[in-house]
């Protein structure tokens, strides 16, 4: 049995770690509020944009637009796909990057060539992971990192990393783009989820009841239908790629709610354990003590 020293020093250093972990859920408990908040608030514009967007799709049924062309002539597996990985900065937060990461070599093993499979990684933990597994060999497919921080979703950040696949897009270095990131279904639950962000397709704008692309007639559009749609593009792809971010933030911050609790609730039975044990020690010490003193008081009348 440990001393009452030792125990007392034990009890001290976990109630310190107790209070690390609680301050953690707190402080993400704020920023989950926070993000979720900014998201509200920008969400109007983005089904706005989304809705002038269909309507111009409607009014224009045969309009050739770059970012919706499906490159039909390039076989599937000769397509050069992109894939954004969202993951964490830090740790802490239970299996939350373990399933971005393990969905994403999932994805990548569908794939038959991983020649064509380039990687756009946010977040230091999944940035370490694809340098350790290039490092060993493993993987060559890592294309680039966008060095922004995941602990601060702003419209800035997705507007540059917008601009980067769409640009590539355009030049022909991508015939895919999709988002991999993690969505919060509910505040227990969490799924890791593929969205194709590039090319588009009329579908996702505006259906009909049966399925089928509304058509509408031909209007007006200055100068052209085709640069409005050059304008509208990129604005819709920096809210779905704002959005991904924010849902991901928020899935990180939920996860890290949940592990700080655990380790919260972990330390205070550690704690009530300890006590426990302290308490037996210290009254063992006292019992010694008294018969010490009691057998000393014995061999003095003798």
């Amino acid at each position: 049995m440990p001393n009452i020293r030792e125990i007392r020093d034990r009890i001290e250093s976990i109630k310190q770690i107790l209070k690390i972990t609680n301050a953690m859920y707190l402080i993400s408990s704020s920023k989950l509020k926070k993000a979720r908040n900014a998201l509200e608030s920008t969400e109007p514009y983005f089904y706005k944009l989304q809705e002038t967007t269909e309507s111009v799709l409607e009014h224009t049924p045969h309009m050739q637009q770059l970012y919706f062309d499906r490159r039909s002539d390039i076989p599937q597996e000769k397509r050069k796909k992109g894939y954004i990985v969202i993951t964490g900065d830090k740790g802490l937060c239970g299996s939350y990057n373990h399933n971005i990461l393990k969905f994403t070599e999932q994805k990548l093993d569908e794939t038959n060539d991983l020649d064509n499979c380039y990687l756009f990684v946010m977040g230091q933990v999944g940035r370490m992971y694809f340098q350790r597994r290039i490092k060993s060999g493993k993987q060559a497919y890592v294309d680039g990192e966008f060095l922004y921080t995941t602990q601060n979703p702003t419209l800035y950040r997705a507007g540059e990393i917008a601009d980067t696949v769409l640009d590539k897009f355009r030049n022909g270095k991508l015939d895919e783009v999709w988002l991999l990131y993690t969505d919060m279904v509910t505040s227990s639950q969490q799924e890791t989820k593929s969205l194709r962000l590039l090319p588009f397709e009329r579908r996702h704008f505006g259906k009909d009841k049966d399925g089928t692309v509304k058509k509408l007639p031909k209007a007006s559009f200055v100068p052209s239908p085709e640069k409005v749609m050059d304008y509208l593009i990129p604005n819709y792809a920096k809210g779905i790629i704002y959005g991904a971010m924010v849902e991901a933030f928020c899935c990180e911050q939920q996860s890290r709610m949940t592990a700080m609790d655990a380790a919260t609730n972990s330390a205070k039975d550690m704690i009530k354990d300890l006590s426990l044990l302290y308490n037996r020690a210290r009254q063992a010490a006292i019992t010694q003590e008294i018969t010490e003193v009691c057998g000393g008081a014995n061999s003095l009348e003798d």
